[in-house]
This record gives C-alpha cells, sequence and structure tokens, in this order.
C-alpha cells in the first residue's frame, strides 16, 4: 500500500481561492519534526531552459535593476518534487510532483520521531530567475510550454522554495503582520512571518563563500537545518520575538501561491511560550527587518481555523497566508 501526505480531506476546505492550493499536507502525522524530512539535490532538479527565454530573463532583470538598482540577484532554493517513503514494514512508495497530486491512503510508522517521511527533491535556483520565470508576464506561456515540451507545467519556473509559520503565542493568539506598501508583493496585506532558506547560509556555514552544488549534496543534514532554522530566524527578524521563545517548527505542508505561477512555500507551526502583549511590545520595538511591516494582528486559535473564504478577513491575507491557514485547519499541529 502507498503513503500519502494527504488525507481525505473535503476539496472546498483547500480549494476554495484561486490565489493559492496545497501541494502536500502532513496531517497524518500532525506536522513533521526536523529529523523526520530529508532533502535530495541534485542539478538535474534545476529548471529547464532555453536560449530564448534566458534572453528574456535577461531582458526583466535589467529593466527591473533599472527602476530599483538595490536588488540582489542571490540563490534560493528550488523545489522539484517530492517523495513519501512506505513505513519500515512496506516496500512500497510514492513519489509526487506538481502534477501527481491524487489521494491515496496514508500508514504510520513505528519510528515516527527519527524515521524520514518525507523527502524534498531540490535544485538551486535564482531570485532573477523568479522574477523572469514566476513573476513575468509570460508565466502562463511558460507553463503551457513546460506541460507540451517537457511534461511539467513547472519546468521552465524557477519555483523558489519559500517558508513561513503559523506562531501561536502562550494565550492562543496566532501572529499576522500587516505587509508594507513598499515591498514587492502584496503591499498592505496581512501575512504570517516567513522568507527563504538560503543556500548562501548553508554553504558559508559549511567554510565555503560561494554556492557549491556538490558540496551542498555532501551537507543534506545541513540543508534541512537551514529550512527549518530560516523560519525561526524569520520570525526573530520580521516580529522581533527571541529564538529562545519559540518551540520547534513543524512541517504542516507546501502550498503554492497562484498569484507568481505555483510558487511553492513550506509553512510551519511554532508555538511561542510569550503572550500576545508580550510580542506586541516586541514588535514594536523593532526587529532587523521591521521595514517590511507596519502593524501586528492577532487572532485567536478558534477564530484562525473558522476563517474561509466567507470570512471578511479572508480578502485581507496574502496568499502565503491564506496557504498556511488551511493547512493549520487540515493538518491541526497542536493537537499532538
Amino acid at each position: 500500500m502507498s503513503l500519502s501526505l494527504r488525507r481525505k480531506v473535503d476539496k472546498k476546505s483547500w480549494m476554495m481561492d484561486p490565489e493559492v492550493s496545497l501541494l502536500l499536507h502532513c496531517a497524518v502525522w500532525r506536522g513533521l519534526r526536523q529529523s523526520q524530512v530529508q532533502v535530495e539535490l541534485s542539478e538535474r532538479y534545476n529548471r529547464q531552459t532555453d536560449v530564448a527565454l534566458q534572453r528574456h530573463i535577461e531582458e526583466v532583470w535589467t529593466a527591473r535593476v533599472a527602476k530599483e538598482p538595490w536588488l540582489f540577484n542571490g540563490a534560493k532554493f528550488r523545489l522539484h518534487s517530492f517523495h513519501a517513503a512506505s513505513p519500515a514494514t512496506q516496500p512500497s512508495a510514492c513519489t509526487v510532483s506538481f502534477q501527481n497530486l491524487d489521494s491515496i491512503d496514508s500508514q504510520t510508522t513505528d519510528d515516527k520521531d527519527t524515521t524520514p517521511l518525507l523527502t524534498l527533491r531540490v535544485g538551486l535556483t535564482t531570485y532573477k530567475d523568479y522574477l523572469g520565470t514566476n513573476w513575468s508576464s509570460r508565466a502562463t506561456e511558460l507553463r503551457r510550454r513546460g506541460e507540451a515540451e517537457l511534461g511539467s507545467s513547472q519546468a521552465l519556473l524557477a519555483q523558489p522554495l519559500g517558508v513561513g509559520a503559523i506562531v501561536c503565542t502562550g494565550d492562543g493568539q496566532v501572529v499576522f503582520i500587516r505587509r508594507s506598501q513598499e515591498v514587492a508583493e502584496a503591499g498592505g496585506k496581512l501575512d504570517i512571518p516567513g522568507g527563504h532558506p538560503e543556500p548562501k547560509v548553508v554553504c558559508e556555514r559549511l567554510g565555503e563563500a560561494k554556492i557549491d552544488m556538490n558540496l551542498l549534496q555532501k551537507s543534506s543534514e545541513a540543508v534541512i537545518a537551514e529550512l527549518f532554522s530560516s523560519v525561526c530566524a524569520e520570525i526573530r527578524d520580521e516580529v522581533n520575538v527571541p529564538l529562545s521563545s519559540l518551540g520547534e517548527p513543524l512541517l504542516m505542508g507546501v502550498a503554492l501561491n497562484h498569484t507568481s505561477a505555483g510558487r511553492p512555500s513550506a509553512e510551519f507551526y511554532i508555538s511561542c511560550s510569550l503572550s500576545s502583549d508580550e510580542v506586541r511590545e516586541l514588535y514594536w520595538k523593532g526587529g532587523a527587518e521591521a521595514d517590511e511591516s507596519t502593524d501586528i494582528v492577532f487572532l485567536s486559535r478558534a477564530e484562525t481555523l473558522q476563517l474561509d473564504r466567507s470570512s471578511p478577513l479572508w480578502s485581507e491575507l496574502c496568499p502565503s497566508a491564506k496557504g498556511a491557514v488551511l493547512l493549520f485547519q487540515i493538518v491541526k499541529p497542536e493537537m499532538l
């Protein structure tokens, strides 16, 4: 029997909004710990390209930098697909890409806390590639070409993997921040703390100044550590909450942002020992990335679990926040 990261969930509950959908969720496990996730890195999982597309990407980048000369073309991890392994007693397995999302039965394992249950297949990409593909006016065309020529609508897209977190305070409040009007996407919308895991950070921790795929392949545990630690660092920098007050991140799943051609984001649940009043006070003192948001908003756990498209607040959420809320409602990690 195969293993899936999907449960039998009312599809209306997670496909209710054209801006977002779920690639995978971890409801059967109520979320996955760092020890239960592994990564497979390979150049095979990089974006496909051709001369004409590269020319378009360069043109988009040149035009954008002319307007915003401070932009930096940083390396990002690219999510290609994922693999859910069966328990040790079962020989079968399930490999899932962006196109193979049918629900199948799920099982558990006796070694749940230490056995890797999920493998993320990851390549490398860049912010420049993202602007020239996912965020390009040609994104729809690139998706059609990818499907027709390469068998995958995502094959020509950068698909940088983001991270975000549902942060729940000690008094049961979920943290949202209102994005600044100056940020590149979803200005003025309510969001959750988040950002991107950085290949450069991994390489620097391993003593290498440049991005080195061979080094990353040999250090896959360091990549997973960056995936899980980067979301905590984003909470620290955006909300000004100390790392010592944050609990262990639990991976709820991956959501797709369809306002940027299905860009993936790994969404986590993280408990916070501080009260909402304490978090609010720290936020207004200002963190390292205080300029990225203008306000902090709290919603009770119960209210967050009830949010849907009919809620007045739903239209204020940016796609990443919608995806995280949907995963929170399905996975219910706090019930561990």
